[in-house]
Protein backbone atom coordinates (compact mmCIF):
# COMPACT_ATOMS: atom_id res chain seq x y z
CA UNK A 1 0.00 0.00 0.00
CA UNK A 2 1.49 3.31 -1.11
CA UNK A 3 0.46 6.90 0.95
CA UNK A 4 -1.80 8.82 -0.39
CA UNK A 5 -2.67 12.18 2.24
CA UNK A 6 -4.51 13.98 -0.68
CA UNK A 7 -7.35 11.39 -0.27
CA UNK A 8 -8.41 11.72 3.13
CA UNK A 9 -8.16 7.41 3.93
CA UNK A 10 -10.12 6.46 6.91
CA UNK A 11 -9.85 2.82 7.88
CA UNK A 12 -11.80 2.30 11.43
CA UNK A 13 -12.74 -0.46 13.61
CA UNK A 14 -15.98 -0.81 14.88
CA UNK A 15 -15.81 -3.02 18.28
CA UNK A 16 -16.26 -3.30 22.09
CA UNK A 17 -14.08 -3.42 24.83
CA UNK A 18 -15.46 -6.85 26.15
CA UNK A 19 -14.67 -8.71 23.22
CA UNK A 20 -11.48 -10.74 23.63
CA UNK A 21 -10.98 -11.04 19.76
CA UNK A 22 -11.10 -7.42 19.35
CA UNK A 23 -8.68 -6.98 21.90
CA UNK A 24 -6.29 -9.11 20.39
CA UNK A 25 -6.90 -7.56 16.99
CA UNK A 26 -6.30 -3.76 18.40
CA UNK A 27 -2.92 -4.51 18.26
CA UNK A 28 -2.59 -5.60 14.98
CA UNK A 29 -4.54 -2.69 13.94
CA UNK A 30 -2.61 0.00 15.67
CA UNK A 31 0.63 -1.89 13.70
CA UNK A 32 -0.97 -1.12 10.01
CA UNK A 33 -1.68 2.34 11.47
CA UNK A 34 1.87 2.80 12.05
CA UNK A 35 2.84 1.61 8.79
CA UNK A 36 0.48 3.62 7.13
CA UNK A 37 0.97 7.57 8.97
CA UNK A 38 -0.91 8.75 5.90
CA UNK A 39 -4.24 7.36 6.42
CA UNK A 40 -6.57 7.58 9.46
CA UNK A 41 -7.18 4.86 12.09
CA UNK A 42 -9.81 4.91 14.56
CA UNK A 43 -11.01 2.51 16.81
CA UNK A 44 -14.95 2.68 17.62
CA UNK A 45 -16.29 0.86 21.01
CA UNK A 46 -19.97 0.08 19.25
CA UNK A 47 -20.78 0.57 23.26
CA UNK A 48 -19.27 3.96 24.27
CA UNK A 49 -20.51 5.14 20.84
CA UNK A 50 -24.07 3.85 20.56
CA UNK A 51 -25.86 6.95 20.65
CA UNK A 52 -23.97 8.43 17.72
CA UNK A 53 -24.68 4.99 16.05
CA UNK A 54 -27.89 4.35 16.95
CA UNK A 55 -29.93 6.16 14.49
CA UNK A 56 -27.77 4.50 11.51
CA UNK A 57 -29.14 1.21 12.71
CA UNK A 58 -26.24 -0.80 12.04
CA UNK A 59 -26.60 -4.02 13.65
CA UNK A 60 -23.13 -5.24 14.31
CA UNK A 61 -23.06 -8.63 15.67
CA UNK A 62 -19.91 -10.00 14.62
CA UNK A 63 -15.84 -8.86 15.30
CA UNK A 64 -14.06 -7.29 13.92
CA UNK A 65 -16.04 -4.93 11.39
CA UNK A 66 -14.25 -2.74 9.34
CA UNK A 67 -14.87 0.50 7.34
CA UNK A 68 -12.85 2.14 5.03
CA UNK A 69 -13.87 5.45 3.39
CA UNK A 70 -12.26 7.62 1.03
CA UNK A 71 -13.64 11.26 1.97
CA UNK A 72 -17.06 10.44 2.02
CA UNK A 73 -17.28 7.61 0.02
CA UNK A 74 -17.60 4.52 1.66
CA UNK A 75 -15.41 1.33 0.14
CA UNK A 76 -15.83 -1.24 2.58
CA UNK A 77 -18.11 -2.28 5.60
CA UNK A 78 -18.53 -5.58 6.98
CA UNK A 79 -16.70 -8.31 9.34
CA UNK A 80 -13.24 -9.73 8.36
CA UNK A 81 -11.41 -12.49 10.10
CA UNK A 82 -9.12 -10.89 12.70
CA UNK A 83 -5.76 -11.22 10.70
CA UNK A 84 -3.55 -8.45 9.62
CA UNK A 85 -3.43 -9.72 6.29
CA UNK A 86 -6.78 -10.05 5.90
CA UNK A 87 -6.93 -6.14 6.22
CA UNK A 88 -4.23 -5.10 4.00
CA UNK A 89 -6.00 -7.34 1.19
CA UNK A 90 -8.95 -5.57 1.93
CA UNK A 91 -7.46 -2.02 1.73
CA UNK A 92 -5.45 -2.78 -1.38
CA UNK A 93 -9.29 -3.77 -3.05
CA UNK A 94 -10.84 -0.92 -1.06
CA UNK A 95 -8.67 1.35 -2.82
CA UNK A 96 -9.40 -0.09 -6.65
CA UNK A 97 -13.32 0.27 -5.96
CA UNK A 98 -16.09 0.07 -3.63
CA UNK A 99 -16.85 -3.38 -2.13
CA UNK A 100 -20.50 -2.38 -0.71
CA UNK A 101 -23.74 -1.37 -1.91
CA UNK A 102 -25.44 0.74 0.58
CA UNK A 103 -27.50 3.54 -0.38
CA UNK A 104 -25.64 7.03 -0.71
CA UNK A 105 -27.18 9.38 2.24
CA UNK A 106 -26.46 5.73 4.83
CA UNK A 107 -22.76 5.81 3.38
CA UNK A 108 -22.46 8.89 4.02
CA UNK A 109 -24.14 9.43 7.59
CA UNK A 110 -22.04 6.54 8.35
CA UNK A 111 -18.66 7.12 7.00
CA UNK A 112 -19.48 10.81 8.96
CA UNK A 113 -20.80 9.78 12.10
CA UNK A 114 -17.30 7.51 12.41
CA UNK A 115 -14.91 10.07 11.59
CA UNK A 116 -16.96 11.99 14.66
CA UNK A 117 -16.40 9.01 16.98
CA UNK A 118 -13.61 7.39 16.12
CA UNK A 119 -10.94 7.91 18.58
CA UNK A 120 -7.08 7.58 16.85
CA UNK A 121 -5.10 4.55 17.70
CA UNK A 122 -1.70 6.20 17.23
Amino acid sequence: MTSEQTDDWLVACLCAQWCGTCRDYRTAFEALAREHPAWRFVWVDIEDDSDALAPLDLDIENFPTVLVARGAELRFFGTLLPHAATLVRTLEAARGAALVALPAAQSAALVATVRTVGRPVI
